[in-house]
């Protein structure tokens, strides 16, 4: 009996360890993710990388690396996640077509890449910091804070105190107004 349940015991106590494992943090591209996700959940927690990305990451990954796209981010090596990273830098090298990149005809460079992270934000910030610097349409809604693509804004949108006004609260005003006016008047 006893022989039994310190088999058992050691049985559980390997399963903990291997779990342990498997929730370990991997860093890709300047972001810590949770070691239990699979592949494709696990690329898209990195800014620039949506769904459609993700997947043909992880296709080219299989086909290139030999990186199953049902396993765990946490249980692979080193090499392969920088194989991965190495996708996510450059994805035409790998064969992913234009059409899925983040950053097609760049205004400085007129060359197509993919941004992933900071790099994302950055270059996010300083498009808009041209728009303003040049005074188009899209730089003067940014510059005050209002929608830039089109959206209505009669009813959405409004930040700060409410605008609406109730019928009773601006005739009471209103009176209140014409009130203090005749007081005046007669003074």
């Amino acid at each position: 009996m006893s022989d039994g349940k310190a088999q058992a015991n050691e049985a559980k106590q390997q399963k903990r360890e291997e779990k342990k494992e498997e929730a370990s943090i991997v860093r890709i591209a300047g972001r810590d993710i949770n070691g239990n996700f699979k592949i494709v959940k696990a690329l898209m927690q990195i800014k620039g990388i949506g769904n459609t990305m993700a997947e043909a990451i992880a296709n080219v990954a299989e086909e290139k690396f030999g990186i199953d796209k049902s396993a765990r981010i946490g249980m692979l090596p080193e090499d392969k996640v920088s194989n991965l990273e190495a996708i996510m830098k450059n994805p035409l090298k790998f064969g992913l077509p234009e059409y899925l990149l983040n950053r097609r005809k760049d205004r400085e460079t007129g060359e197509s890449m993919h941004l992933i992270g900071s790099d994302l934000t950055v270059r996010v910030r300083q498009d808009i910091d041209y728009d303003i610097k040049i005074q188009t349409w899209r730089g003067f809604r940014h510059q005050y804070g209002q929608k830039v693509r089109g959206q209505r804004t009669r009813s959405t949108g409004r930040t700060g105190a409410t605008v609406g006004v109730t019928k009773k609260a601006a005739e009471q005003a209103k009176k209140a107004a014409e009130q203090q006016q005749e007081k005046k008047e007669k003074k």
